[in-house]
C-alpha cells in the first residue's frame, strides 16, 4: 500500500529554511515514508513533551529529525516538524505546533 506523505504548512516551512545540502537527504526520507511509513521510530513521552502517536524519523546521518504521525483511515503521512536534533528543538517546536 502506499500512502500519501503530506507536510502542513510549518513543516513545509521548516523543510524550505534547510541548508540546500539537507534538503535532497530529507527529501529522500520523505519518499522512503511513501512505502515504508513506520520506518521511524515511536516518540512517545521525551523529557515532559507527550508526543504518544508520533514517529521520529533521522536524515542527513541523524542531524536532522522529521517528526510524523501516521493516518491509516486515510492512508496519510502528515509531517509535523523537519528540524535539528539539538537540545530537543524539533521535539519542542513539534510539540508547540501541537497545543
Amino acid at each position: 500500500m502506499r500512502y500519501s506523505v503530506v507536510l502542513t504548512d510549518a513543516a513545509v516551512a521548516d523543510f524550505r529554511n534547510l541548508d540546500g545540502s539537507l534538503q535532497e537527504p530529507v527529501a529522500k526520507q520523505l519518499r522512503k515514508l511513501e512505502t515504508a511509513p513506520r520506518l521511524g521510530e515511536h516518540l512517545g513521552n521525551r523529557a515532559g513533551l507527550d508526543l504518544t502517536g508520533y514517529y521520529k524519523l533521522y536524515a542527513a546521518k541523524k542531524t536532522i529529525r522529521i517528526v510524523y504521525r501516521i493516518r491509516e483511515q486515510t492512508i496519510v503521512v502528515e509531517v509535523v516538524a523537519i528540524g535539528k536534533r539539538e537540545d530537543l528543538a524539533v521535539y519542542r517546536e513539534t510539540f508547540n505546533r501541537l497545543r
